[in-house]
């Protein structure tokens, strides 16, 4: 069982960093007390920018034959895709998340859009709905190719919120959303992790990605009373693995 939650004036936000927008190179990064990421968008795919070694010279033999030519190379085994973005995953068209179901730890609840807001973060859902969780409308839709963004609280005033438990989930876990247009995506849990807000890595949580993943965000570690904030922001990582229709 998960420990028990200090509840807490929610003025803070869960995640640290800056999101993507739709129709740029990348994703965003955005600092959340709740969630996600920047302004702009930020093409993340690494490339080797080092110069290409220099081509061999044959060497001809003093001679009026010409040398025989040389057998030609093994062609090099192919590389094998990243996990878990491995390449055939499973994706989407884009359609607007309706509800989230995570039945291992009583999660069901309906989605609002968010926005990057006046201060350059991202908009938290609102604080006096217990059972809400938000996901950036600018960037991609849960099941759609790339990083889909949802957070929620852990608790507000009143007590535990929509993601109190969300640290109980493990690899092989299962979330499902429920989208507008009649489907299904089923994710699946590849990893669990805990970051401080004040080192948070953006570049991995909201990086591009060529598979239909998905990112849940909430706060955790400990409530500090000076900022009324939560110093960590837990994050759970997943990918596509089935869809159906409803």
């Amino acid at each position: 069982m998960p420990a028990k939650q200090e509840y807490r004036d929610p003025a803070n936000r869960p995640a640290a960093g800056r999101p993507p927008r739709r129709g740029l190179l990348g994703i965003l990064v955005l600092p959340l007390v709740l969630v996600v990421l920047g302004l702009g968008l930020i093409h993340h795919s690494i490339r080797d920018t080092s110069p290409p070694a220099p081509t061999p010279v044959a060497l001809v033999p003093d001679s009026s034959e010409a040398a025989p030519p040389a057998a030609p190379e093994p062609p090099a085994a192919p590389l094998a895709p990243e996990t878990p973005e491995a390449a055939g995953d499973p994706a989407l068209p884009p359609a607007e998340p309706q509800r989230i179901t995570i039945p291992e730890i009583g999660v069901d609840a309906p989605f609002v859009p968010l926005a990057i807001g006046e201060t350059g973060e991202l908009d938290p859902p609102p604080h006096d709905d217990k059972n809400l969780v938000g996901w950036f409308e600018d960037g991609v839709t849960p099941g759609e190719r790339g990083a889909s963004i949802v957070v929620g609280h852990v608790d507000t005033r009143t007590g535990p919120a929509v993601f109190v438990h969300l640290n109980a989930l493990r690899p092989g876990s299962t979330v499902d959303i429920h989208r507008k247009d009649g489907t299904v995506a089923t994710f699946e849990v590849y990893a669990v992790e805990t970051f401080s807000k004040a080192d948070f890595p953006d570049e991995r949580v909201y990086r591009d990605t060529p598979s239909a993943q998905l990112r849940l965000i909430t706060c955790a570690g400990t409530y500090d009373r000076a900022t009324r904030n939560y110093e960590d922001n837990l994050v759970v990582f997943a990918r596509l693995d089935s869809t159906r229709d409803t």
